[in-house]
């Protein structure tokens, strides 16, 4: 008889996001007349900006024609996209990226959970604590996290960096020595960001003891303080040590077409001069088939004047947003921080309430979704990430009744 990989068994309850949906799901059935405004999952509400619909009606009429058809799209990327992202994402910003450096993918979540597998298992992760699901989920599937206790929340194998409100909600360096290191800025879920000095002391460590960056730099679009890197590469000798991954849903709405990349540079090496391209390459080409032609034209439109000018004006409204739940929910006493450089509040919640607490009191008194922060790990307890990601008139709405409450 088949036996299943034991190392899925050890994952404790449901994926978080999921356990949301059930929870909101029971609620909505046991209330119709309820109306719940939802500002728990990074969904996007706008829609895709013109020059983007138009490159997508431009390559379907493409794929039409005989002479222009595609098949399957090269598995690493087609150049075209490669090359904007590169000349814009990087070489424009000072940072030393080519083309052949970035693998297209259809997100950074599937890059996030993927890029572990070209690693030892015996390799040792730390993750800022709160931290998004899918970086621990993933390696607790490939068996590199020990075991699990429900008590601290924590997995063995696992070295957490709490993100506490006395630290600004950034990591510190950790005592025991690391192989692999996740760090997200503009964060998800805390919505903080270091700076390009702080980061550099992360990239000098990583190169110190011999450690990879696996640098998510999803939100990075959001950034609007100057001394905020919008990657890791802007720091010295982050090719030696860091891989980044870019995604499409947040910075152009991408969320229902899916398109990202990760970039791993050819200069890091393993302790055996193993260079991490050369296997990343590998096992996109075994196990990826391409993101399709119609979407990857539709990314090369987000580099174009027009697509510039109007996914600007789509982050504006969403850090509108942003500004009118954290301006809001101070005025009405509560304690919060984010919003600034990411389109997530950290809410901190009232009367010593649990998170999941506060997310019942939210959901069954204001009719309003937010996201537990104790579903991103330990140091989360006690607050609540709610997201900008909501249209304007339901920000205002949900801030109100929670005003109200």
């Amino acid at each position: 008889m088949f036996k299943v990989n034991q190392d899925y068994l050890k994952l404790p309850g449901s994926y978080l996001f999921s356990t949301i949906a059930k929870k909101v799901a029971a609620f909505q059935a046991a209330n119709p007349d309820k109306e719940l405004i939802r500002l728990g999952i990074g969904d996007v509400t706008q829609p895709l900006a013109p020059a983007i619909i138009d490159s997508l009606h431009s390559a379907v009429d493409e794929m039409a024609a005989a002479e222009t058809f595609r098949g399957y799209a090269p598995d690493l990327g087609y150049e075209f996209l490669r090359r904007a992202m590169a000349e814009n994402d990087y070489q424009a910003r000072g940072c030393d990226i080519d083309a052949d450096e970035i693998f297209i993918s259809d997100g950074a979540k599937c890059d996030s959970g993927n890029i572990q597998e070209i690693f030892s298992p015996d390799c040792k992760i730390a993750v800022c604590d709160p931290v998004y699901p899918v970086y621990v989920d993933t390696n607790v599937m490939a068996g590199r996290c020990g075991t699990y206790d429900p008590e601290t929340e924590m997995w063995s194998n696992v070295i957490y960096m709490p993100c506490t409100k006395e630290n600004g909600f950034a990591p510190v360096i950790p005592d025991e020595i690391p192989d692999i290191i996740y760090l997200c800025f503009p964060n998800n879920p805390t919505g903080s960001t270091v700076t390009k000095d702080e980061l550099q002391k992360w990239v000098d460590y990583a190169n110190r003891v011999g450690a990879v960056i696996i640098y998510d730099a999803a939100y990075e679009a959001y950034i609007s303080e100057e001394d905020v890197p919008h990657t890791v590469y802007e720091c010295e000798g982050a090719r030696n040590c860091a891989i980044e991954l870019r995604s499409f849903s947040k910075n152009a709405g991408f969320t229902g077409v899916r398109l990202g990349a990760a970039v791993v540079p050819k200069d890091i090496k393993d302790a055996d001069g193993v260079t991490l391209h050369s296997l990343w390459a590998r096992r996109h080409g075994t196990k990826y088939n391409g993101a399709p032609y119609i979407v990857q034209k539709a990314g090369e439109a987000v580099y174009s004047e027009a697509g510039r000018k109007q996914l600007a004006q789509q982050v504006a409204y969403y850090m509108k947003n942003a500004r009118t739940i954290y301006d809001g929910l101070k005025e009405a006493g509560y304690s919060v921080s984010g919003g600034i450089n990411a389109p997530y509040i950290w809410l901190e919640t009232p009367d010593n309430m649990t998170a999941w607490e506060f997310f019942d009191y939210l959901l069954e008194k204001a009719n309003v979704v937010g996201t537990p922060g104790s579903g991103f790990g330990p140091s989360g307890e006690g607050y609540l990430r709610l997201t900008a990601f909501g249209t304007y008139e339901n920000t205002v709405a949900a801030i109100e009744r929670i005003k109200n409450l």
